[in-house]
């Protein structure tokens, strides 16, 4: 009896230690990782948030008539642990995935446990791996919010030099929403039609957070990169609460 419990309770380990798996047959990621993308550790709300994400990617193209099964080539730049991309893959069965991030552990994870998609890591300042006008569509779900200045502008140059000309760009911020919660000084910028960040020198994680009013990317952010905004959705980042969408797009 001793050894049948002791049998059942190896067998129980095993069980315990496999992966959580999702809806896709995919395993979801550890705990720790959902929460450094996410937030919460809650697998329910990472597959939701996903999901909507990746709507809203295809919400915003549809305003254009754009299809995301026509984007051959798609980056999902700042991918954490594949929240969206791996939706992608049933919305566009024959289009080349990639994804990059700034933290190896969630590209590690990804690039082990994600299939049919290719991951890449990159440094917190550009440039990336990838060659000159190879991407029909890019796209950056909270990435901006966590940038200074500076990293804002020499990340989206370099997100035009890798996407195709005429091809599309999408990029969320935290914009008028967010005003409630500047104060001060903050709010006199904010409303001066001027970026704010917070924790500049944790750029690139969570605790550095970013605010764009709409009309600084329209008139400063996204011209100086040689991009035009096509639509703008205050926040239209679903997935993203709260946070504003912008479909850009290369002129040349």
């Amino acid at each position: 009896m001793a050894g049948f419990r002791g049998s059942l309770s190896k067998f129980a380990r095993a069980v315990l230690a496999r992966p959580l798996l999702a809806p896709d047959g995919l395993p979801f990621p550890p705990e720790k990782l959902i929460h450094t993308v996410a937030g919460t550790r809650d697998t329910g709300w990472f597959w939701q948030g996903g999901q909507l994400g990746a709507q809203a990617i295809t919400d915003l193209l549809a305003r254009r008539g754009v299809a995301l099964a026509e984007c051959a080539r798609i980056l999902d730049f700042g991918c954490g642990c594949g929240r969206v991309i791996r939706h992608l893959r049933a919305l566009a069965p024959d289009s080349e995935l990639h994804g990059t991030d700034y933290n190896r552990a969630l590209v590690g994870w990804c690039a082990r446990s994600l299939p049919g998609v290719t991951f890449f890591d990159n440094q917190l300042a550009p440039p990336t791996r990838h060659a000159d006008a190879g991407f029909d569509l890019v796209y950056a779900f909270s990435v901006f919010t966590h940038l200074t200045g500076p990293l804002q502008h020499a990340w989206l140059a370099e997100l035009r030099r890798i996407t195709r000309p005429r091809g599309l760009i999408i990029i969320t911020t935290h914009g008028d929403r967010y005003l409630e919660k500047l104060t001060g000084a903050d709010r006199d910028t904010f409303l001066r039609g001027e970026p704010v960040v917070w924790s500049g020198d944790d750029a690139g994680k969570n605790r550095c957070a970013a605010f764009h009013p709409p009309s600084y990317v329209r008139e400063h952010l996204a011209p100086a990169a040689g991009l035009e905004v096509l639509e703008f959705v205050a926040e239209g980042a679903l997935g993203n609460p709260h946070q504003d969408a912008w479909l850009l797009q290369r002129r040349e």
